[in-house]
This record gives C-alpha cells, sequence and structure tokens, in this order.
C-alpha cells in the first residue's frame, strides 16, 4: 500500500486564518520550524493507480494540485480518485466533497448516520445521483475499494459535530456510527486511520495492536492548551479529543503496542508538536512518534 497525507492539521489548518498566537505568526513568516499544514486527509493505493482519499477536508482541491498521483491522467476529464471515505460528519470532514462536484464519477463510503447528515443538506445534492456511488457502510463489515485493498470502518469515542451539538456543555460520548476509524488492508499489511477520538478503549487498543501504519488523533498536547493559551474556551475532553500527552494520553495509552509506524495527524495550531524546536515535538519523537506534514509518503 502507497499511502500520501494529503493533510496533517486540525480544523482550520496552520496558521488558522484567524489566529494570530506566536505558531501561527512563525507560520507565516516562513519559519522552516513551523511549516503550514491543511485539513487531515490521507490517500491511498493498492495499484498505484487508483487512489482513494479518507475524509474530504475544505482544502482538497488544493490538496489535489499538490499531489501529482491524484492529477487526471487521461482524457479531457478524468481522475484516478476511485473513493471517498468518510469517518465522521464535522465540517472539516465533508465540505471538500462539494469541491467533487464536476459529475465526476466515484464512490462515497460512509457510515448510515454520516450519509443521512449529507441527506439532510440539499447542497450535497450537486454530488448527483447516478454518477456519485454513496454507499453505507456497516460497522465492522469489509468493504472491497477495488481489487487491491479492502477498508472496514469501526466505532471510535466521539460525539456529534459541532452544528449538531445540544447547548454549550459537554455532550455525551458516543460509541457507534456518529464517529469511526477506517482499518485498511492490502491482505497482508494494515494501516488505520483514526483521526477523531475522544477516549482509548480496551477494544480500540486490540485493534490498533500489531498495525503496520497508524494515523491517530494529535489534536492536542494538553487537555486545556487552548484555555491556556487563550485561544478558546474548550477543553480537548470538551471537543471529543483525547490529547497526546499524559497518564490517558494517546502516548501513554499505546506506549506498549506493537505498531510500525505511528503518525500524529489532525493537529491542532495550538498544538506545540507543529513546531521543530519545541520540546513536545522532542517529547513525540522520542517515544516514536511521527509528526505529519503535509506530503508525506509512506509504504507498507
Amino acid at each position: 500500500m502507497d499511502v500520501i497525507v494529503l493533510g496533517a492539521a486540525a480544523g482550520g489548518g496552520f496558521p488558522q486564518w484567524n489566529c494570530h498566537s506566536p505558531a501561527s505568526r512563525r507560520a507565516r513568516a516562513g519559519d522552516a520550524a513551523a511549516r503550514p499544514r491543511t485539513q487531515a486527509s490521507i490517500a491511498i493505493s493498492g495499484d498505484g493507480s487508483h487512489w482513494h482519499v479518507f475524509n474530504a477536508s475544505p482544502d482538497l482541491r488544493r490538496q489535489i494540485d499538490m499531489t501529482p498521483a491524484l492529477h487526471p491522467q487521461h482524457g479531457l476529464r478524468s481522475t484516478p480518485i476511485a473513493s471517498v471515505v468518510l469517518t465522521g460528519g464535522d465540517v472539516d470532514v465533508i465540505v471538500g466533497l462539494l469541491t467533487l462536484r464536476e459529475r465526476q464519477a466515484f464512490a462515497l463510503h460512509a457510515s448510515a448516520a454520516v450519509h443521512a447528515i449529507l441527506a439532510a443538506n440539499p447542497i450535497f445534492d450537486v454530488l448527483a445521483e447516478g454518477i456519485v456511488d454513496r454507499r453505507t457502510v456497516m460497522l465492522d463489515q469489509p468493504v472491497a475499494l477495488d481489487d487491491t485493498l479492502t477498508a472496514t470502518l469501526f466505532a471510535v469515542p466521539g460525539k456529534v459535530p459541532l452544528y449538531m451539538e445540544d447547548g454549550d456543555g459537554m455532550q455525551p460520548i458516543r460509541v457507534d456510527d456518529t464517529t469511526v476509524g477506517a482499518e485498511i488492508t492490502d491482505g497482508t499489511h494494515r494501516a488505520l486511520f483514526i483521526p477523531g477520538c475522544a477516549a482509548m478503549t480496551d477494544d480500540l487498543r486490540a485493534r490498533i495492536d500489531g498495525a503496520d501504519l497508524l494515523f491517530f488523533d494529535a489534536t492536542l498536547w494538553d487537555d486545556d492548551e487552548m484555555i491556556a493559551a487563550g485561544l478558546g474556551t474548550k477543553t480537548g475532553r470538551r471537543m471529543g479529543h483525547m490529547s497526546m500527552s499524559g497518564v490517558g494520553g494517546s502516548i501513554a495509552s499505546l506506549a506498549d503496542l506493537t505498531i510500525g509506524r505511528r503518525v500524529a495527524l489532525h493537529i491542532n495550531n495550538s498544538n506545540p508538536v507543529l513546531l521543530d524546536d519545541s520540546h513536545e515535538r522532542s517529547t513525540a519523537e522520542a517515544a516514536r512518534w511521527i509528526i505529519a506534514e503535509d506530503g508525506m509518503q509512506f509504504t507498507t
């Protein structure tokens, strides 16, 4: 399998359009240790010809432009993108679908809950019926993406999208088809894509163990970092994301598992691991984590 990181940042990207934090200023100034990133997405291929995009970021058009493997290869109009797979219904997961509205055939894989969100908003009808094949994926049921790759969607602790929240308080953590992860295999190797996760569970640890390649939620380093930095009023838990650091963080929770390569992705603009020269970056890399950047490529 070949995997390309199309985007590594959380919603809003890095630097976020309205963020004037020191890290964002460094990124805008061209600081080589604070490289910009678009919003989280990856593309996977088993044969080098058919590519499957996981999450349609609002930056998808730019990501396609920056990725030659996703450029049209023949005729006047074509695409090597065979399908799009969605892991949730958040804005930074689905808005990029509108970029793919040019009456181009591809398959759209998502859970019933996510398809219901798309169906409830008529703007997504620009993905013309009869051209874009909307396929509902049942959890824990393998689905063939093409002749070389199979994907399985599985429940991950999470919450409803921001625009569907009930009130301003803590939202219920759900383990259903609202937030999912994706396991992709070519029959020999396994890659997991989990860009959003509110908490670690024994079932999730068991699924991750033995993976050849893991992309995992790295939204925040500390649960209260946005509050401490004056960038927001919500903790990571309130946003439905576990932190990287701490006893219950992703680094500690996955430390004892056998994982080929572990990649931190969906990184918020407040997370200091974005900065090459930060203590947090050194700590994460010492724990064998790769900090994702746009354009990174992996082969399993």
